[in-house]
């Protein structure tokens, strides 16, 4: 169900028809290169779908980049875009809850995932995936709406979370470095307020 949704949207829409669009993802290239000044890092986008993240990472010379969607129509679109040098980056097309790493990561960055896992499996799921996937003190950028922010994305319900909800909900495994919101302006002239939280594996 989850997969025809995104398939469909990827399908259907241009770049600039989804709100999530971001010419250029600034907050999250502050917060990778941060805590990965080391280009060799390996680097997971999950959601990443044909956004630009991995274009800016790769012009930063990051050489270790995997990209995971649900949406296959996603992760082409990213490759036709970047031509020859996709084949630098791991492309992975499957559902988070049902990823199976091969690797640890440095850097597991999700901006506008979690907040679309609504029911409590997907979301214990997600937190063992984190836990088990990221290498011991390194690093993991979220980004959901905040409670503050819409509670639909593209026709699906989400859930909303504070700076606190997050901490409590990922603090067995993580400690905070860094928290806090912003709006991000969509294509369509709106505002959506995220919380964006950095934490570091315990």
């Amino acid at each position: 169900m989850r997969k025809k949704h995104w398939e469909n949207i990827y399908a259907t829409k241009g770049m600039q028809e989804v709100s999530w669009y971001q010419q250029s993802p600034k907050t999250s290239l502050e917060l990778i290169t941060k805590v990965a000044p080391n280009r060799k890092a390996s680097i997971i986008d999950v959601g990443g779908g044909d956004g630009f993240l991995v274009d800016e990472l790769l012009k930063l010379g990051y050489t270790n980049i995997t990209v995971l969607d649900i949406s296959e129509n996603a992760i082409n679109k990213a490759k036709k875009r970047l031509g020859k040098i996709a084949e630098q980056i791991r492309w992975v097309i499957s559902d988070i809850t049902e990823f199976s790493p091969n690797q640890q990561y440095d850097v597991w960055h999700d901006r506008a995932v979690f907040h679309f896992l609504t029911n409590k499996k997907d979301v214990e799921k997600y937190k063992d995936l984190v836990a088990e996937n990221i290498s011991k003190k390194e690093h993991f950028i979220l980004a959901t709406f905040s409670d503050s922010g819409p509670n639909k994305c593209s026709g699906l319900d989400i859930c909303k979370y504070s700076e606190k909800q997050l901490k409590d909900t990922f603090a067995e495994k993580f400690k905070v470095l860094d928290s806090f919101t912003k709006n991000h302006n969509t294509p369509f002239g709106t505002k959506q307020n995220f919380t964006f939280m950095l934490f570091s594996k315990i």
